[in-house]
């Protein structure tokens, strides 16, 4: 294995891996959300419509019983709702409600609002690095 002493592409890929890592553990936390980091991202999946418990399992990289637990605490706090699969008696469907809508939008816009903080205190030039930045990361995370 190359040295990180040595190697810019492996010092490369090891600084922006931990910088990726730490700018999303600070975004995750910020903001007022009643909801923990892995319910919310249940939640931001269900925006997109009904899933099964089964569907977010995989979609979240979890097993079956732990997204049971997630999608239980979801239904007590109001959240989701579960009701009965319009084909398949064995399954579940899962609904975001109204406050669960509501959640997923304060919590965005909090994160949002702690991103432009810190945003505002970069240069332009630093800003379209940025830029810059975000369009290569994201063909980097293009399948």
């Amino acid at each position: 294995m190359p040295d990180r002493t040595t190697d810019p592409l492996l010092r490369l890929a090891n600084d922006v891996r931990l910088a990726a890592q730490q700018l999303s553990r600070r975004v995750r936390f910020e903001g007022t959300s009643d909801v923990a980091p892995h319910q919310f991202s249940v939640l931001v999946k269900l925006l997109a419509g009904p899933r099964s418990p089964g569907e977010l399992a995989d979609l979240e990289r979890v097993s079956a019983p732990s997204m049971t637990r997630t999608v239980n605490c979801l239904v007590e706090a109001g959240y989701v709702t579960k009701s009965d699969h319009p084909t398949d008696g064995r399954q579940r469907v899962l609904t975001l409600t109204d406050s669960g809508r509501e959640v997923v939008r304060k919590t965005m816009h909090d994160r949002d609002d702690w991103m432009l903080r810190h945003l505002e205190g970069l240069s332009d030039a630093e800003r379209a690095t940025l830029a810059d930045a975000v369009v290569i990361l994201q063909r980097v995370l293009a399948p």
